[in-house]
């Protein structure tokens, strides 16, 4: 066995003994506390009849795209789709990535210059992470939420100065102090930079997000909106000034070097923006939010609760996070461990996530069967 077999098989063996060893799984269970599909986009009859409606008044939709958008993948549909969503959010422009990951990483990496500065939340998503390792720029992170610790990083900050933060944060579904982290960007003059990805659908009026639920499109530099959860699709976008759009089509190599996505995957984000523009499903979702916190409380659960759509009941290891989520599993739950390292040892959680289609009567079994666990 050469070395490079004994360094997989010892890093694998070194998961296993610390029960952090990831596996794909195809199980599915009834009652979806799991998904990032907080609107139910994904399971929508009428979303999927809108797109196979718009899908025939195309003419020649191709199975695939056949190259990148700079050679043979760009289409008119998809610049009408960025120009829609981009006035959707009030931003003036937006171009079209293949995932979440690939905008965040194309975005950061082709921005930040040797010399410049970046400054992240420290819970800040892999993908941002990434994307920041990928330059030769100072890179600085601070504690989670803290102003007084992100000022500290502002004031020793060189250059072009980046500050990454997500507006809900993946794991805990705690909000980010956007209007006091703006202001303090716009005292040095930072760059702020929003990741909107669990927002979506979420906040604001229609589902904008939390930047325009504050009024704060012309402070932030740049917004990432990923359509894989609430909107049921897949993909994102980067939306900000016009010359930011371009500067991205010639130096984000994550857009350049990559195959476009097929047409059908952009007429499923047109319609699904259609859709979530069609009426303000918020309020529902809001209520169910409301009906888990109340139940967990009425329930003498001192689980945290978030004004969002993500919620966690904490472990102290991925042993009891794991034989917690099966436990639930058992009963029909799709609730899924997060272990570490994916979030820090000591804090290993089930993450459970609520969607519009969530009924109280599910919500009240789930609660129930979290106490039993107790």
């Amino acid at each position: 066995m050469n070395k490079t077999w004994q360094f997989i098989l010892h890093k694998l063996q070194d998961r296993k003994e610390k029960g952090s060893l990831r596996k794909l799984s195809t199980a599915l269970y009834p009652i979806d506390f799991c998904s990032n599909d907080y609107l139910g986009f994904a399971r929508s009859t009428l979303l999927q009849q809108h797109i196979t409606d718009t899908l025939s008044q195309i003419e020649h939709v191709p199975i695939g795209s056949g190259g990148s958008r700079l050679l043979s993948g760009n289409h008119f549909y998809t610049e009408e789709t960025e120009n829609f969503i981009a006035q959707f959010h009030g931003a003036e422009s937006g171009l079209i990535f293949n995932s979440g990951y690939d905008a965040n990483v194309g975005l950061i990496s082709s921005l930040a210059q040797r010399g410049d500065t970046i400054i992240s939340d420290e819970l800040i998503h892999a993908s941002l992470i990434d994307g920041a390792r990928l330059t030769h720029a100072n890179r600085y992170s601070f504690k989670h939420n803290n102003i007084e610790a992100l000022e500290a990083k502002l004031k020793i900050a060189t250059g072009n100065i980046y500050v990454l933060v997500e507006s809900v944060y993946s794991m805990d579904g705690d909000l980010a102090p956007l209007q006091e982290i703006s202001a303090c960007c716009k005292k040095y003059e930072a760059n702020l930079i929003v990741d909107e990805a669990h927002a979506l659908g979420v906040f604001g009026p229609y589902g904008k997000g939390r930047i325009q639920e504050l009024g704060l499109e012309k402070e932030v530099f740049a917004r990432v909106v990923t359509f894989g959860k609430a909107l049921g699709c897949h993909g994102a976008i980067v939306l900000g000034e016009a010359p930011l759009k371009e500067y991205l089509v010639n130096y984000a190599r994550s857009f350049i070097y990559t195959t476009a996505a097929p047409l059908h995957n952009i007429v499923s984000i047109n319609c699904a923006y259609q859709l979530l523009a069609s009426a303000d499903h918020t309020p529902w979702l809001q209520q169910t939010i409301m009906q888990y916190s109340n139940a967990l409380k009425s329930a003498g659960y001192r689980g945290l609760t978030s004004k969002s759509t993500i919620q966690t009941i904490r472990y102290q290891s991925n042993t009891t996070a794991k034989n917690a989520a099966a436990s639930l599993q058992q009963k029909g739950f799709d609730i899924r461990a997060i272990v570490s390292p994916t979030v820090p040892i000591g804090t290993e959680r089930l993450r459970i996530c609520l969607h519009i289609y969530n009924t109280e009567e599910e919500i009240n079994a789930l609660i129930q069967s979290l106490v039993l666990l107790k």
